[in-house]
């Protein structure tokens, strides 16, 4: 923001030279310098540009960095949940599909890999039932 009042103070000392010395008809706009104008209409675009970067797009692709990590780095025997919210156990890993182990029957799903959204850390065990 500094900067942006820099830049303008200088237009501005600029037009008040302008005005002091006379060379400015009475009613007239004083000359301003073409680069200060192109870097006064500029500065906000560049601005706000920076502002969208640092809360925008350097987030999104730490996320999606993280996201294709988890994707490369599953193993069978990972309890995963999917997108659809499907939880299960992976069976089998190809190239771009997984098998996965669903329910107490150990229902089998080939899903793409893309479709898992999470790897659960614990798997949860009741007295009654063990979940896949």
């Amino acid at each position: 923001m500094d900067l942006f009042y820099k830049v303008a103070g200088i237009a501005t000392a600029y037009a008040e030279e302008a005005a002091a010395t006379g060379t400015a008809a009475a009613g007239e706009m004083p000359e301003v310098n073409p680069v200060v104008s192109i870097i006064t209409t500029l500065l906000p675009m560049v601005l706000i540009f920076v502002i969208f970067y640092f809360m925008l797009i350097r987030p999104q692709q730490k996320k999606d960095k993280q996201v294709k990590e988890m994707l490369n780095n599953l193993k069978v025997s990972d309890r995963v949940c999917t997108i659809g919210g499907i939880y299960g156990t992976i069976t089998q890993i190809k190239d771009d599909s997984v098998t996965l182990a669903v329910g107490n029957q150990n229902m089998t799903m080939v899903i793409a890999r893309w479709g898992i959204r999470s790897v659960e850390e614990v798997t949860i065990e009741n007295d009654s039932e063990s979940l896949n």
